[in-house]
């Protein structure tokens, strides 16, 4: 690597990209991205992409917020508020996240509907708390029952809730009225992006900033990127990305995006929903995997379905060999990387990169199972050891005797060359270890792509590749009953029961769609983790 904004390297064998990243160069397709041409993915997407096209250029438009961030960030810390909480989902949540991490400010970040995890955020210190609530469209479940929730807080502390909520939101969004009644601070985000290209944009600056990262650097990084992005040239890294990504498919239909860092930025969380959003619909799509140097997919058990991504140069010299990829660069410009080169990426495979049809139809039935009278979830069936693990749906004709026999059930169903994914809807911040461990051993066990995705978080991201992909996933997911709910105000359920409801309703649109699925509830999940892992 030369020490350039940001490059791509192509290691191993780099001619099978290379008639992509000719044909590529030949049709004008960098330039015609970044000059905002919709026609790129033919006359089906041509619609959407006409008002999806507005990341492009988002760091030059976003110079207009700097300096009002700045003056309420100085507002804030004037009155003694460094606590930031960020609620919101996906994209959201995801880029402001990173950028926080890389700069080693502090903020909260709430995508999570699980009772204990909500419970802890409204638990902090409210007198040094101002929250910062996105939603694209304003009409995000998780994302306006965390806002009733502070705003119950806020209200029982005596604090004026107009004086310590932020809101992002899309013009003309319900969210932006309602904000606008309650007297809160708004900052409109631009409508022609959408929310997994929006990390340069104010859905990633507004909370970065007002937390004390460095976001006028991270747009600095990105202009800087832009000329060599949007080159029609066979060096333009989004091209060689893009071209080294789609050569692989449809045999190595897996992507792992390593980072090699003893604490990880999270870049690959963030790549993951833009590739697995993006692309998993059709019946086509890339599954990402975000692995640290740690994972044994680097150590052996790397399975032949799979391109390596190294995100940075540490990660580039643990790369085996084998086909694989070095993307490195600053972050901002690897944010209009990875946009870029998955929107190319798309064309490639042929689908629209800007829509998510099937993240809508787990919502519909999210909604479905939280209607008044709907059926409970029942379970098929109780099993005596790890504290009485319930099954609440299972791959085979009849329910498993143990926790080890389900396992094996559901490993026996992945398809030939498929993958598993594990939906955890489990208090991440008590359970992350164990989750990590099971998956490790899951890898090691199968030899086949093995991704973790946080439930309801991962339904904003791989939730839609899981749905809408290749059909050669198995699903294994995990629940809890929490000891105390936590109430949603306005509302007629609490948060344990929404969680339940987004769980039930992504199993159905799986299991409706032929997706093997054993879906696992436990009053103890850290002994249903222990029980699982010694399954294996």
């Amino acid at each position: 690597m030369t020490g350039a904004a940001v490059e791509v390297q192509l290691i191993g064998d780099p001619s099978a990209a290379g008639g992509d990243i000719a044909r590529l160069v030949s049709d004008g397709v960098a330039g015609r991205l970044f000059a905002g041409d919709a026609t790129l993915w033919g006359p089906a997407a041509e619609a959407e992409a006409s008002i999806r096209l507005g990341w492009i250029d988002a760091f030059d438009r976003a110079e207009g917020l700097l300096d009002e961030l700045d003056r309420l960030r100085a507002s804030l810390r004037s009155r003694g508020i460094d606590r930031v909480v960020l609620c919101g989902m996906g994209g959201s949540s995801l880029a402001p996240e990173i950028i926080a991490r890389r700069d080693w400010a502090a903020l909260t970040v709430l995508d999570s509907t699980h009772p204990a995890t909500v419970r802890r955020a409204l638990g902090g210190d409210l007198s040094r708390t101002a929250v910062v609530v996105s939603s694209k469209s304003g009409t995000t479940v998780e994302t306006r029952s965390h806002l009733a929730a502070f705003e119950r807080r806020f209200r029982e502390a005596g604090i004026d809730a107009a004086s310590r909520i932020v809101i992002v939101t899309d013009p003309g969004s319900p969210l932006e009225s309602d904000a606008r009644r309650a007297g809160y601070r708004v900052f409109l985000a631009d409508p022609n992006v959408g929310g997994r290209f929006s990390a340069l944009t104010a859905f990633g600056l507004v909370p970065s900033a007002l937390a004390g990262a460095g976001v006028r650097a991270l747009l600095d990084e990105a202009r800087a990127a832009a000329p060599v992005l949007s080159a029609d040239d066979p060096a333009n890294p989004a091209l060689r990305l893009a071209a080294a990504l789609a050569a692989g498919l449809p045999a190595r239909y897996a992507c792992a995006l390593m980072e090699a860092e003893v604490r990880p930025a999270g870049l690959g969380d963030w790549i993951e929903q833009l590739l697995a959003e993006s692309t998993g619909k059709d019946g086509e799509g890339l599954l990402p995997l975000a692995l640290s140097g740690e994972a044994p997919e680097l150590h052996g058990a790397m399975p032949s379905a799979a391109t390596l991504v190294a995100l940075s140069p540490e990660a580039a010299n643990l790369l085996p060999a084998q086909t694989s990829v070095a993307a490195v660069g600053s972050l901002g410009a690897q944010f209009l990387l990875w946009e870029a080169a998955t929107a190319v990426l798309c064309r490639l495979i042929g689908v629209d990169p800007f829509d998510q049809p099937d993240v809508e139809a787990a919502k519909v039935a999210a909604r479905a199972a939280m209607a008044p009278g709907a059926s409970e979830d029942r379970p098929l069936a109780v099993l005596a050891e790890a504290g009485g693990t319930q099954v609440l749906a299972g791959p085979g004709d009849a329910p498993a005797a143990g926790v080890g026999e389900a396992l094996r059930e559901l490993c026996a169903a992945i398809p030939d060359g498929g993958y598993l994914a594990v939906q955890a809807y489990l208090d991440a911040d008590a359970l992350r270890g164990s989750v990590a461990e099971l998956r490790d051993r899951l890898a090691v066990a199968l030899g086949a792509p093995v991704s973790v995705g946080w439930g309801p978080r991962f339904l904003h991201s791989t939730g839609q590749l899981h749905k809408g992909g290749p059909r050669v996933g198995a699903f294994l997911q995990l629940l809890d009953v929490p000891e105390v709910d936590e109430p949603i105000p306005g509302g007629e359920m609490g948060f344990g029961a929404l969680i339940a409801a987004q769980a039930r309703g992504d199993r159905e649109v799986l299991q409706s769609r032929g997706r093997p699925v054993l879906a696992l509830r436990s009053p103890r999940p850290d002994a249903l983790l222990r029980a699982l892992i010694e399954s294996l």
